[in-house]
């Protein structure tokens, strides 16, 4: 007699009989893509493959720095097993496909992809073994043993090897050379400095480290024939696992390792080729020979950068600040420094040495143009022209004298709304503009209480610098703006991380003329006005630069950018004696209004390399901005000039929002005019952030994915803007969100971004987030 329930879990766990098939024969379909992905039925009969092994470290007592020697131990054990992900070996897998094969597919991917099997049989054990007890005594565990053992299945094998390390031997004394030779003097000085301390575990690396130090500090005291290996730890071991270490050198050591060295004779030749045999007259120069002439280069522009002195002791580092120095100047190609031991000694006995310091020159001048197809997202395009013109020693003393040109050539394809009409043309912008830069090798300036112009410790080139440019811009049928600068400044680098920027003059002077359509703008927007008045900025600024990314092994490296600029504060004191103001209760400059503010800009990045390949380019970055602007005194209520403000947008910054089409807060332009939109939706305070992944795809392809948050504000209300004036406790609410991905074609010295982004979260009042936005762009956005 049956039950209902006899039926029960029939009827509740198996499924139709046509599911229950094809369950079962997706399933014997996944087990032989696996045996068949594992590789293992190409292992010849009697083999096994080699799967990897493992190292059990033991002590009797806690071993400092267990993980770091665990890996030292693993690292040395040979070969390396076939790659495997999940159990699957594809590549071995791919070389069976391709063997007793001349040609075909197979034959291709076994030669692209394959790997032949690593067998049990290629295994040196005993080699591997002798290695890991090396490593051991390399740490301080001179008892330490190995043992292996191989741990078989039916078509692999793995090996275990069991490193017993004992008690590790530790420091008790050190000592250093006692002889009063020149070099063992030299070395006992640099004992406080030295690496080794008492109690800490023998170490052999730190015994090299040592000996590199003790040789860089004598390098730097004219041993320059001196060599790291000419150093010898001796070490004596005691019955409680305790050491002595003794210092010397080596009595192989040649005599002329053991005796400083002094400089003689320094030749300076600034137009070196391999094929110059020609013997000329030299020019004497502060005790220098300098050649060939001075029809170029003027001997005192090459000896400010040279840090060899005749009749000096010799010091490495001065070897390579010159280098550093000469290659700094932009002018030379390679430089070179020979040493050679003197003729003679001199009259004290004192072994001396001759340099010759050759360098190949650039070429002095240098023309070049570049064409643009400019696209911008008030869809105005056209062609672009840039010519620069280069001269790298314009007055002998290799200034760099750089001229450069602009021309563009615009036409909006969509024409603003009440233009006259050109067909399909729209509107027509044309822009034309000269600059001039003229960069000194030097620090024009008297000497400073806490700043020697001359940077003796820096191996950097000082500069001063002077600029001026022109910049006329027509919008047809709207505006036309000039823009006259004058700069003059200081740059100059401390350590090659870091860079500072005083440009205690920088002045601009703007003036735009504007037809009536851009006048009735400025009517329906007062505020306006100010950012389009003819006006002076008489600016000052420094700027502070420290940047890891030149330390290319770093896995964490930091970007940090400062900048302050100040405008119209000594003009505003000055102005302010004579009592005087125009009826708009302003001060004037030949009768037009000078700006007045204060501007701060912070930016910070930080790039984490996820592997601890170094070649890797993998890695979350990450950047955030802050700008500040406040204007006041002559500025007082306004705006910045038009040129120092901030906006926010397109492929550089949050690229789910075109250039400009955010802010400030929560203001939307309710006009349909683009052209005019874009000059309203700027603002004088920035806040963003960004977050990005990027990953190595294929060799010269990269991808990323990203988030991108931020927005601009106004530091005055404006009726004519609301919304757009900061107030802390909407940043939050404010920020515009956007995130993406992108693609990026990366050959090193050329990047091409492919950035898709979608918006998440938008300030200002309309209903529907929009689409995505494609960024097309050149080079990375940070």
């Amino acid at each position: 007699m049956f039950s209902m329930f006899d039926f029960l879990p029939d009827v509740l766990t198996s499924p139709p009989a046509p599911r229950r098939i094809r369950q079962v024969l997706s399933l014997l379909l996944f087990t032989v893509l696996f045996s068949a992905c594992s590789g293992l039925r190409y292992i010849p009969e009697g083999q096994k493959l080699y799967t990897g092994s493992k190292v059990i470290l033991k002590s009797p007592e806690k071993i400092p720095n267990k993980s770091a020697l665990q890996t030292e131990l693993e690292s040395v054990i040979q070969p390396k097993p076939n790659t495997s992900i999940l159990g699957l070996r594809p590549k071995l897998y791919f070389w069976g496909l391709g063997q007793k094969k001349n040609k075909g597919i197979g034959k291709f991917l076994a030669d692209k992809f394959g790997e032949p099997p690593v067998l049990l049989k290629d295994v040196k054990f005993s080699t591997t073994s002798g290695l890991i007890t090396n490593r051991l005594y390399n740490n301080g565990f001179f008892n330490g043993t190995v043992t292996y053992e191989v741990k078989a299945k039916e078509k692999t094998a793995q090996i275990g090897y069991t490193a017993n390390a004992g008690r590790v031997y530790t420091i008790q004394e050190i000592h250093f050379p006692d002889r009063d030779t020149l070099v063992d003097v030299a070395i006992r000085a640099t004992q406080p400095g030295t690496l080794l301390k008492v109690g800490d575990p023998y170490n052999l690396n730190t015994l090299t480290t040592e000996r590199i130090r003790i040789d860089d500090i004598l390098k730097n005291q004219g041993y320059f024939y001196f060599q790291p290996d000419y150093i010898l730890f001796q070490v004596d071991s005691t019955y409680d696992h305790k050491i002595n270490v003794y210092l010397r050198v080596k009595a192989t050591a040649p005599a002329r390792a053991t005796r400083p060295h002094w400089l003689d004779v320094i030749k300076l030749n600034t137009n070196y080729v391999l094929t110059d045999t020609t013997t000329r007259e030299p020019i004497r120069f502060r005790g220098y020979q300098y050649f060939p002439d001075e029809e170029l280069f003027r001997a005192r522009a090459i000896t400010n950068a040279t840090f060899l002195y005749p009749d000096s002791l010799y010091r490495r580092k001065r070897r390579d600040q010159t280098i550093s120095r000469l290659m700094s100047l932009n002018n030379f190609k390679f430089v070179e420094i020979r040493m050679k031991p003197a003729v003679a000694g001199d009259s004290a006995g004192r072994a001396r040495l001759d340099a010759d310091i050759l360098m190949t020159q650039l070429k002095r001048k240098s023309l070049r143009a570049e064409l643009q197809l400019i696209n911008k997202n008030t869809d105005f395009n056209g062609p672009g022209l840039n010519v620069s013109f280069r001269n790298r020693s314009a007055l002998r003393g290799a200034e760099q004298l750089i001229v450069t040109g602009r021309a563009a050539y615009e036409i909006q394809t969509r024409p603003p709304e009440n233009a006259e009409s050109r067909g399909n043309s729209g509107a027509i912008s044309t822009e034309f503009g000269v600059s001039a830069q003229l960069l000194v090798p030097r620090l024009i300036a008297p000497n400073l209480p806490l700043l020697d112009v001359k940077l003796p410790n820096s191996e950097f080139q000082p500069r001063t610098n002077f600029g001026a440019g022109v910049r006329y811009i027509t919008r047809t049928g709207y505006f036309s703006t000039a823009s006259i600068n004058l700069n003059y400044g200081y740059s100059w680098k401390t350590k090659i991380t870091n860079e500072q920027e005083l440009r205690p003059i920088d002045v601009t002077y703007n003036t735009f003329q504007s037809q009536e359509a851009f006048r009735e703008v400025l009517r329906v927007r007062p505020f306006l006005q100010n950012a389009f008045n003819n006006q002076f900025i008489l600016g000052s600024s420094y700027r502070y630069t420290y940047n890891q990314q030149v330390l290319e092994q770093r896995r964490q490296q930091i970007y940090f950018q400062g900048m302050v600029e100040v405008s119209g504060n000594a003009a505003n004191a000055l102005s302010s004696l004579s009592g005087k103001k125009e009826p708009g209760e302003f001060y004037t400059i030949a009768g037009q209004r000078f700006a007045q503010y204060t501007k701060i800009d912070l930016e910070i990045r930080e790039y984490f390399r996820v592997s601890s390949n170094p070649t890797s380019g993998n890695r979350i970055v990450g950047r955030l901005q802050v700008g500040v602007g406040m204007p006041y005194g002559n500025s007082k209520g306004g705006s910045l000039p038009y040129l120092r403000q901030y906006g926010i947008g397109g492929p550089n910054s949050v690229r789910a929002f075109a250039v400009r089409e955010i802010g400030p807060g929560t203001y939307r332009p309710t006009g349909s005019d683009v052209i005019n939109n874009y000059y309203d939706q700027v603002g004088d305070i920035r806040l963003e952030g960004n977050l990005e992944y990027r990953q190595d795809l294929v060799p010269y392809l990269k991808g990323a994915v990203f988030i991108d948050a931020g927005n601009i504000w106004l530091a005055n209300p404006d009726p004519d803007r609301l919304g757009g004036q900061f107030k802390a406790s909407n940043i939050l609410s404010q920020l515009a969100v956007g995130y993406g991905a992108g693609l990026r074609i990366d050959v090193q010295f050329f990047v091409i971004r492919f950035d898709y982004a979608f918006p998440l979260n938008v300030p200002d009042d309309r209903t529907s987030l929009g689409p995505g936005r494609l960024n097309l762009a050149i080079g990375y956005p940070f």
